[in-house]
């Protein structure tokens, strides 16, 4: 009979198994100093010394404000996608409507209820929680929520154009959801925002959507990353 590896409080064997439950969790490790290298109109990049148990390291980080995304699914389970220019990669992805939580004081939901407006001219009768995730947690504080949007309408007015330059023309795409899981699975639809929300959805109708939650769950990515300072907060009187 195997005898299963000692074990600290932890979790963690003298053979770097792990044995308690899985979930991420954690306090952050001491960080002795930070230094500001540079901080965008969106962003900041900050160079951490973290203390890795008596051994220093520097990391460099991203910190981000953070961000919701919307997964609408029409009556005919069709998935809404637009079609947006990202200058980091250099094209054009299709992706669900999503903004960052950089509104004073605006809830993620109310963020999400407002992006999905104003990127798609819909609205939505229905919401919930699809999932959280972190999109780079290797070097950029961003977590994101994807919520599911169903009972949609188009606004009466269509699409506020409030946007300019990357949002000024995004145009719909309405994809079924067994077909956009192909589109993921295949590499034809790389942005991650709709990689996890396309397959999420897709995993979830299959169980009779019993994995959403609430569109008001509490958020306890971001309430870490708020509480240990690793949240670009929206800037006062454009400062």
């Amino acid at each position: 009979m195997s005898v299963p590896p000692p074990t600290d409080e932890a979790g963690l064997s003298d053979s770097e198994e792990w044995t308690a439950p899985v979930g991420d969790s954690g306090d952050p490790l001491p960080t002795l100093g930070r230094d500001l290298q540079f901080e965008g109109a969106v962003w900041s990049v900050v160079t951490d010394h973290v203390d890795f148990d008596g051994r220093g390291a520097r990391r460099d980080v991203i910190v981000h404000p953070g961000a919701v995304a919307v997964i609408a699914l029409d009556a005919e389970d069709r998935v809404l996608l637009i079609r947006q220019y990202r200058h980091p990669v250099g094209r054009y992805l299709f992706e669900p409507p999503a903004g960052l939580l950089d509104a004073t004081g605006e809830p993620p939901w109310a963020t999400a209820q407002r992006e999905l407006a104003e990127e798609s001219g819909y609205r939505a009768r229905h919401w919930d929680v699809l999932l959280d995730l972190y999109t780079s947690p290797g070097g950029l504080s961003e977590a994101i929520r994807i919520y599911l949007a169903r009972g949609l309408a188009a606004l009466p007015d269509g699409r506020p154009h409030t946007g300019e330059a990357e949002e000024a023309h995004l145009p719909r795409a309405w994809v079924p959801l067994d077909e956009a899981r192909d589109l993921v699975l295949s590499g034809a639809v790389g942005s991650p925002s709709a990689v996890a929300g396309i397959l999420a959805a897709w995993a979830s109708r299959a169980t009779g959507w019993a994995s959403l939650r609430p569109p008001e769950t509490p958020w306890p990515a971001r309430e870490h990353l708020l509480a240990s300072d690793r949240v670009r907060l929206p800037r006062r009187n454009g400062a």
